[in-house]
């Protein structure tokens, strides 16, 4: 790891740390950035999980307002995640990749659509959804699964759910999204640690970024309006999803 390695990885954990903490797309920067310092994808994978959890730390202590009043629906989402991390990490850790780097595009693509979705319009057309049901709760947990398994866009996937089931503004909802997606990369980690091939020496550096980026990332997204701020994360979702089909399907 060289004094440019960390610099550049420092550099991408807080624009990545931004990303996450406004659009949910941390790993759309810090993954590739991983790559660029010689990792092969395993190992940038399960490097970049485990270093993303410091988004979470920086998160929660820069959304303090936005969570006031939230640590309910944060226990009870953080705990769906940290169940579907589990399973996530498992399964990077015993099965290919490949078919399920073929689904991540559409799932990406679907939950851009579903954030441009207002959610008083789905209430009103009867698709409003109890966000303490089992369909909520088990598309978390399918989150929670795509965050413990590959991760990029994951945190998109999560907030699209948690947007249409709680009656808050985006930006409390996206609050809520950031710390509860910790959760499933609490568990991940802890995983990729014992078995994963996880380079500590770039997770270091990454980790510091992401940890500026996470805090520095709520001051943002407070100031966004929420149709900026959900048009803006779309778009981004569009863009990855695009990114990941050529590198699947190309």
């Amino acid at each position: 790891m060289t004094f440019g390695d960390v610099a550049l990885l420092v550099s991408a954990g807080i624009l990545a740390g931004l990303a996450s903490t406004v659009a949910g797309l941390a790993s759309l920067v810090s993954y590739p950035a991983l790559l660029v310092t010689g990792l092969s994808p395993l190992a940038a994978n399960v490097t970049n999980t485990t270093a993303l959890l410091f988004v979470a730390v920086g998160a929660a202590a820069g959304s303090r307002p936005e969570l006031v009043g939230q640590s309910g629906r944060v226990a009870r989402f953080g705990a769906a995640t940290f169940a579907g991390g589990a399973v996530g990490a498992a399964l990077l850790l015993t099965l290919p990749a490949a078919a399920f780097e073929r689904a991540v595009p559409v799932l990406i693509a679907g939950a851009a659509v579903l954030l441009w979705v207002q959610p008083r319009q789905l209430a009103r057309r009867g698709h409003h959804l109890a966000e303490d049901g089992p369909v909520v709760l088990g598309a978390v947990f399918v989150a929670g699964i795509y965050l413990g398994y590959f991760g990029a866009g994951g945190g998109i996937a999560l907030l699209a759910v948690l947007a249409v089931a709680i009656p808050l503004p985006l930006a409390r909802v996206n609050a809520i999204k950031n710390v509860s997606s910790g959760f499933a990369n609490l568990v991940a980690a802890a995983g990729f640690a014992v078995f994963g091939p996880v380079r500590w020496a770039a997770v270091a550096p990454l980790a510091a970024g992401l940890l500026i980026g996470g805090a520095v990332g709520p001051l943002i997204a407070r100031r966004l309006p929420a149709g900026i701020l959900r048009g803006v994360i779309g778009l981004a979702a569009l863009g990855l999803a695009a990114s990941l089909a050529w590198r699947a399907y190309g």
